[in-house]
């Protein structure tokens, strides 16, 4: 039987192509750069936003070599070598007043994006302040946020310590109702984003666009967010530090992050032949 060939990789982030550190480790880097000279693409899928994945997508020089960035968990889609926007789905700008109203009612802090920063009631908050060291976006603190933010946003963020989120996360999901997408990608990140999306059915979209199937795929990931691209992918791929629903379905793992995970998977299956 012939063996799978695989065309195209696709990575989250923290957790997966970053070590502890939030940087790439060399053995991965090489990896990847050697790929991509024998034609293969790159995908970074993140839950950050454009901004906060551009830097390790200019890292590995996708502009290049034609690769893609996958961010707000599949919200958006953006081709590196044009700098199109292949693909974006934004929450309706009314809704921004009823979560910024659940935020209130439960008291619990918030945040949201636009362009290059991040807009915040309050940047003093620890994980405020963890998100925009993540992504590399300054926070900007407003004031009366309902009136500011009247233009729709790809999701937001409500922040608090993880046992008081487990409480907040089933009761906003109650009165956000079925057009929205739900769910803690941190202990202390609640992500509010339009029904949907996720990276599976973005990653759908790109393929049917590039003209590649999903057996030509690998996907690696980490955490409950790479769930859906991992069952979905020709090669889904856990590392080693994936949480244990992530390392069930998968059907490869890989070394830790901080291991080199990543690049032993491209050697192994992208660089072999």
């Amino acid at each position: 039987m012939e063996k799978q060939k695989y065309n195209i990789i696709v990575l989250d982030l923290d957790g997966t192509l970053t070590n502890r550190d939030k940087v790439i480790t060399p053995r991965t880097k090489e990896a990847l750069m050697e790929a991509q000279r024998r034609g293969k693409k790159v995908v970074l899928a993140s839950g950050r936003p454009t901004p906060g994945v551009t830097p390790l997508a200019e890292e590995l020089c996708l502009q290049d070599f034609g690769g893609f960035i996958l961010s707000f968990n599949g919200g958006m889609i953006i081709n590196c070598k044009t700098k199109e926007v292949m693909f974006a789905k934004l929450l309706p700008v009314e809704s921004n007043k009823k979560i910024i109203e659940l935020a209130e009612e439960h008291r619990v802090d918030f945040l949201t994006y636009e362009g290059e920063h991040i807009v915040t009631n309050n940047k003093e908050n620890e994980y405020g302040q963890k998100e925009s060291w993540i992504t590399h976006m300054p926070l900007v603190e407003v004031e009366n946020t309902k009136d500011y933010l009247n233009f729709q946003v790809p999701k937001f963020l409500m922040l608090d310590d993880g046992d008081y989120l487990a409480m907040v996360e089933p009761r906003v999901k109650a009165a956000l109702g079925r057009n929205f997408s739900v769910y803690r990608s941190e202990p202390f990140f609640l992500e509010i984003l339009p029904k949907g999306i996720d990276k599976a059915q973005s990653l759908e979209r790109l393929l049917e666009v590039i003209g590649m199937t999903r057996e030509e795929m690998i996907a690696c990931g980490d955490g409950y967010n790479d769930l859906t691209m991992i069952e979905f992918a020709g090669l889904g791929v856990a590392m080693e530090n994936a949480v244990l629903p992530v390392r069930k379905i998968a059907n490869y793992i890989t070394d830790s992050n901080n291991d080199d995970g990543v690049g032993k998977v491209v050697e192994k299956f992208m660089l072999c032949d």
